[in-house]
This record gives structure tokens, sequence and C-alpha cells, in this order.
């Protein structure tokens, strides 16, 4: 969908809540509706009678706000980008002004507020919730392109980093080499500090990469992501290094097969909680349900987490075009951990795995 068809949905949506107009500060919400990529914005989309957008920043960004946001008025703006909004929308007329509570500090509200007359103070700024966030839960045909590039760029470096890793090697130089290999490769960042965690780090479900050295035995989980034209990838291997107990590949089967029916039961209409429950079922069987201490997934996009959620009680329901992720694990605390980890893309007839790379067991 266009830039312009994204308002017209987003300026829609806030007739239906309520108001005549969305002052959005999030970053991602901004870029998804106008293109802009700066680090300082705030846009105002005013939906009553003729859709009319202003964007706000400051001098930095002259230029690059002109060439990146398309259809949007631009305003190069003396105060602070949000303070500024806030006076050219007391301009308009309008008198209910929707915003994101979800991403708005206290002293932003109040700074708001302060920025337009008394009369309009009380009644002018109206929570709306993560009313942009929600509408990028559900990915473009363009948007899905994209992440199916990060995607596979994110492959890539997992079967890069398989020829180069090796006991004593520490997980910082492990770190190190996928992410230089990830910049050669166009990445424009990593989605997230990349996790390398490794014999009883392992354990940790956020070890990220340390100065350990890779054992001689041991599992070696990478957690890792890039971000390609603003959008990230999100994925998660284990491997072994060396020659496995027989308790360590159990896991490890328990693992896959848990991530497998997660997978399976990810499809339009699934309800988020049952995807969970789909998962962590299997670790149940197995008697290491205890062990898995967060939820199944979640949704990635703009942002390394977006919704939905997929966990215990959550009643959200799939829909296709939604990309999530399906990463149960195991950790034992002083031992090991494993987790696996696929970035899928919900359609009517199921889930399509955008991280393909082999999940079969690895001994290096």
């Amino acid at each position: 969908m266009s830039l312009s068809g994204r308002r017209r949905q987003t300026a829609g949506a806030a007739r239906a809540a309520g108001v005549e107009a969305l002052l959005v500060t999030h970053l991602p919400d901004v870029r998804w509706l106008c293109g802009f990529t700066g680090s300082n914005a705030a846009l105002v989309l005013v939906c009553a009678g003729r859709m009319r957008a202003m964007l706000f920043t400051d001098g930095r960004y002259t230029a690059q706000a002109k060439a990146e946001a398309t259809g949007v008025g631009v305003t190069i703006a003396a105060n602070p980008a949000l303070i500024a909004a806030c006076e050219w929308l007391a301009e308009t007329g309008v008198a209910r002004c929707g915003f994101d509570d979800g991403n708005t500090t206290v002293a932003d509200l109040n700074q708001m507020r302060k920025a337009v007359p008394a009369k309009l103070r009380r009644k002018m700024f109206e929570p709306v919730g993560w009313l942009v966030a929600k509408l990028r839960w559900v990915k473009y045909a363009d948007e899905i392109a994209k992440m199916r590039a990060a995607a596979a760029l994110g492959c890539r470096l997992f079967e890069g980093i398989l020829a180069t890793m090796q006991p004593g090697m520490t997980e910082d130089a492990v770190a190190a080499e996928m992410e230089f290999a990830a910049r050669l490769a166009g990445a424009e960042a990593m989605s997230f500090p990349t996790i390398v965690a490794s014999g009883e780090r392992s354990a940790l479900p956020h070890g990220r990469a340390t100065d350990a050295k890779l054992p001689r035995r041991g599992f070696v989980t990478l957690d890792f992501g890039v971000v390609l034209d603003g959008y990230c990838s999100d994925m998660t291997r284990t491997v072994h290094m060396g020659r496995a107990s027989a308790a360590e590949r159990d896991v490890y089967d328990a693992v896959l097969e848990a991530q497998q029916a997660g997978v399976a039961a990810a499809r339009a209409g699934a309800v988020t909680g049952d995807v969970d429950e789909a998962a962590r079922s299997v670790l149940r069987k197995a008697g290491l349900a205890e062990w898995f201490t967060h939820s199944t997934g979640h949704g990635v996009g703009l942002e390394i987490h977006e919704g939905p959620r997929l966990a215990t009680k959550q009643t959200q329901k799939l829909e296709a075009g939604m990309i999530v992720t399906i990463e149960p694990g195991v950790y034992l605390p002083g031992k090991f951990g494993v987790r696996i980890e696929d970035m899928v893309l919900v359609t009517a007839k199921g889930a399509e795995i955008l991280t393909p790379c082999t999940k079969a067991w690895i001994e290096l």
C-alpha cells in the first residue's frame, strides 16, 4: 500500500476512535505514514474534512525531510517539533486530537497541553492507544518483500558463521564476525545486540555476547537479526560444540518439536494464546515446560518487537499478513539452554517460514 493509502487507512481508524486528528510522535509510526527516517519528528494527521498531514522536525533534517516525506507538508520548526506540531494543530480548529498514550510520557503530555490555548487544554488530547502501531501489525506486499530479504540475509549469516566457529573463539568474536558480514552485505544495522551464549551461559535467554570462550563441549545459542530498508529480521539457532550427551540431545529434540508445533498452529484466525499452547504443550509432555520462561513469539516489522504477542492467555487473533516469531526454548540454570526461532508470515492456509535455514542437529 502506498504511503497515502496508509494515511487514509489511519485517518479512518482515527475517525472511528472519535477524534478529528492524530498527533504521531513514535518514530516508526512516523516513518510508516510518511517515509521520514530522522531521529526527531512529530506528524499531525488531520482527519476531519479534507485530510491533511504536516511533518515537523528541526533544521538538521531540512534536506532529508523534503526528500523523504512523501505527500505531506514539511515544517522546519524553531521550537521543539512536538511543541510546533501542537501550536499548528491548535490553529486548525480541531477540538479533539488523538495521541499514542503507550509511547507518550507524562512530561510530553504536559508540554502538549501547554502548547495549546487554555480553553483547549482539557479536552484537546484524547488517548487512543497504539492506533498506528496496530495498523502496522499486518504487512503489505512491499513490506513483506523487504522482510523476506532481511530474513534471507540472516540465514546467510548463520550459514557463514558455522564455518568459522571453533572452541576457544570468544562469543564477542562470533558476534563481531556476523555483524561485520552483515554490514558488508548491505545491512543498515543489527536488529538488536547479537546474542551469542555458550556453555552454561546458553541457559540465559538473553545472554548477549561476552569475552567467554566457546567450549569444547556444549551448546551455543545464536540469536540475531538485521535491518534492511528499515525492516528487521529475527532468528535463533542453537548448535553444539563437540559430542553431546543423550540428555542434551533429548532437550534439543523436544524444543525442535515444540517449535514445529507452534509453526503448524499459526494461521489466519488462530488465537495467539493457542499458538503459544501448541508449543508449550509439547514441552509440558516432555517434562520441560517449567524451564520455558518466556512467550512463544512476537510480531516483527519496523521494530524488532511489535504486536501481536504469542503468549499464555493472549486472545488476539492472527491475521493474514502478520509476521511473527515462533521461538520456544528450554533453559536449565547452571547446565545449558536451547532456543530455536523462525520468523513466519501468517497466511490463510498456515505459516510460511521466512528463515528456512536448517534446524537439524549440528555438532561442530
